[in-house]
């Protein structure tokens, strides 16, 4: 069953298109990645998901309720973590909830059951007395996940999770969301420039230039590469791109001042291509491949953060959400 169903939406920006009929499906408890460069349009994508932006044509429907027609059904089904810090730090950890119970008009009754439900699943329970400035950054992000999750949310989004924690945090926090999932069937939507964090993924869409150019699973969206990825370093790269493509019809790309390719069994190929290369070589490596060469076969760039910019614009329209709960 799928809890998420977009259909050729689009939102343009007068002439331009940042979001050009894009189509994708999220089954009920998926774990969805939504992966693009600065500008690409997840942002947008997600804004409209949210009901944060009108889109200017296409549908989505998100647990059976239209985007568009049905906002306020659409909200009382989702939830929302934002990259950047939106708790009150001279606040608690109770008080913040309980401020966030009150903007979804919950019950004294309701509200006061679901602080302490989601003060425990957070392992914060003995904390809830605590100023969040007292916290670490790991404690502030499951804080931020259990206000996300106040109202029994279908569906979570998760834009940037783990961004500028530590490598042991990340791996604590990314443990406790793939938990939450499997207690609760709870379906998230996350955005992440971490690749080792997208191997957490069922699936993976990747957005570019307003439109989803590929939509798969990890493993089946490495293999579309074709095998082994090779990379060297020539003295003269102009020649030895000539004479890879020329010699052994391979199909090479000079990036950041290194040539690469795909080629299968790599490792069998790599003592053929010494043997019989003229160029001279500086230096060669092989490895398996990576989403990120994934994403940079699809998009000839590199993944990197998401503009400022776009991230200040996309938590002005979440705080004037919050306003109009």
């Amino acid at each position: 069953m799928n809890i998420i169903d977009v259909k050729e939406l689009s939102r343009n920006y007068g002439k331009l298109v940042a979001v050009d009929k894009v189509s994708f499906q999220v089954a009920e408890g998926e774990v969805f990645g939504f992966l693009g460069p600065n500008g690409a349009g997840k942002t947008t994508t997600i804004s409209m998901l949210c009901t944060l932006l009108k889109p200017t044509s296409g549908e989505a429907v998100l647990c059976g309720h239209d985007v568009i027609k049905q906002r306020n059904q659409v909200r009382r089904c989702i939830g929302l973590v934002f990259q950047d810090p939106t708790l009150d730090e001279y606040l608690t950890a109770e008080q913040n909830l309980r401020f966030h119970a009150y903007a979804y008009h919950l019950s004294k009754e309701l509200r006061e059951k679901r602080i302490n439900e989601v003060l425990t699943l957070v392992d914060l329970s003995d904390r809830r007395k605590s100023k969040v400035r007292t916290f670490s950054g790991g404690m502030k992000r499951r804080l931020e996940i259990a206000r996300g999750l106040l109202h029994n949310p279908k569906v979570l989004f998760l834009d940037e999770p783990t961004l500028g924690l530590d490598p042991q945090t990340r791996r604590n926090i990314w443990d406790f969301i793939l938990q939450l999932r499997k207690q609760q069937n709870l379906t998230i939507f996350l955005t992440t420039h971490y690749m080792d964090e997208a191997e957490n993924c069922d699936r993976i869409s990747v957005i570019d230039r307003g439109q989803i150019i590929a939509l798969d699973t990890p493993e089946k969206l490495k293999d579309s590469l074709g095998g082994d990825v090779v990379t060297l370093t020539a003295e003269d790269n102009q020649a030895a791109l000539k004479e890879l493509k020329e010699k052994f019809a391979l199909s090479p790309e000079i990036r950041d001042g290194h040539i690469t390719f795909s080629i299968p069994q790599g490792e069998m190929f790599l003592p053929k291509l010494t043997q019989n290369f003229q160029s001279r070589l500086i230096s060669i490596g092989i490895h398996r491949p990576t989403l990120d060469d994934v994403f940079l076969k699809l998009t000839g760039r590199a993944i990197r953060d998401t503009e400022a910019g776009e991230k200040d614009q996309l938590r002005r329209m979440s705080q004037r959400w919050r306003g109009r709960r």
